[in-house]
């Protein structure tokens, strides 16, 4: 086979191995909390200058993300969140969808959400203290949370299979 034949199969075993991101082994040991766990209260700025805490969103469904903008996974899953869990649950008064910028400032996340077209919270995390509750490396990371603030699933890195689990329980859980 020549090599302007393989170049093509090259890109496409090599992009598909990061489509999943960071679902090694590794990764998954870097998960703090896991399923049937409780996550602890924390506080965290909601918008420039106000804060909440966790405990403000007991009683709800809640997702957690966190992501990055420079992750290729990361911008493939948002826009999936945004279509097919955020548009579709945010009017739900039992849900709420909190994802943060691991590493990142106000500016950065309000940008990112603007140029990405996205219309759920993005927040900040600069020094990765919310972050360093859940997890110690790999993103993205999703923790679904049940109304008395027992994790309920828990995927890292993005691929298509986990993203429709996720939004079947979530559908399933609020329908």
């Amino acid at each position: 086979m020549s090599h302007t034949k393989l170049l093509p199969l090259f890109f496409l075993i090599f992009s598909g191995a990061f489509s999943v991101a960071q679902t090694t082994p590794e990764a998954e040991n870097a998960t703090l909390l896991s399923k049937n766990q409780t996550v602890p209260n924390f506080k965290f700025e909601i918008s420039k200058g106000k804060f909440v805490s966790l405990n403000d969103y007991k009683g709800k469904l809640l997702l957690i993300n966190f992501f990055a903008t420079w992750c290729a996974p990361c911008r493939r899953e948002l826009p999936l969140m945004q279509e097919k869990i955020w548009l579709r649950h945010k009017d739900n008064p039992k849900f709420a969808m909190l994802t943060f910028g691991r590493e990142h400032s106000w500016g950065e996340v309000l940008k990112f959400g603007k140029d990405q077209n996205l219309s759920f919270p993005l927040l900040p995390d600069l020094k990765r203290k919310v972050y360093a509750l859940f997890a110690s490396g790999s993103i993205p990371r999703s923790f679904l949370i049940d109304g008395s603030g027992k994790i309920i699933y828990v995927s890292t890195g993005f691929d298509e299979t986990h993203f429709g689990e996720l939004k079947s329980l979530i559908d399933s859980l609020l329908n």
